[in-house]
């Protein structure tokens, strides 16, 4: 029986796709933290997940930014909770936290023009600017000998 994980109505992803190692966590727990692997270090192959379209995996790539690898991997680390469970689920709501927000596509940008009153005002300060550097500069000495 595969598992599916629901992302969005359109979006599903089976939990083979996804890699999950238990690694220790670091931070406070006292000796807890030190003997039991609670932290969770989940991967997904963007590379090779048919899952997604690939405007979304682009966009996904983009919103990871540096939690991607050299493969091709998201690579996630979960260690807010003491549990593996909590833990792991957290990884997975985060991981589709991105798919989410990389499945909304970015909105169009509406061209406008300047309007005259921004046009007059910029070519206002370029002139102030302007009249403050033409009286820098080297000293014209005019006389005569």
């Amino acid at each position: 029986m595969e598992r599916m994980i629901q992302i969005t109505p359109a979006i599903s992803i089976d939990e083979r796709d996804l890699h999950v190692d238990f690694i220790r966590s670091a931070g406070p727990g006292g000796q807890n933290v030190n003997k039991v692997s609670t932290a969770v270090q989940l991967r997904f192959n963007l590379a090779a997940t048919q899952t997604l379209s690939e405007g979304v995996r682009s966009r996904l790539k983009a919103l990871a930014g540096r939690r991607v690898n050299a493969a091709g991997e998201l690579i996630i680390e979960a260690r807010r909770f003491r549990t593996q469970g909590a833990n792991r689920q957290d990884a997975i709501e985060r991981l589709a936290a991105l798919i989410r927000a990389a499945a909304r596509p970015p909105r169009r940008r509406k061209a406008t023009k300047p309007s005259a009153a921004s046009k007059r005002k910029r070519l206002e300060s370029k002139r102030r600017r302007a009249a403050t550097k033409s009286t820098r500069g080297r000293a014209v000495r005019d006389y005569e000998e």
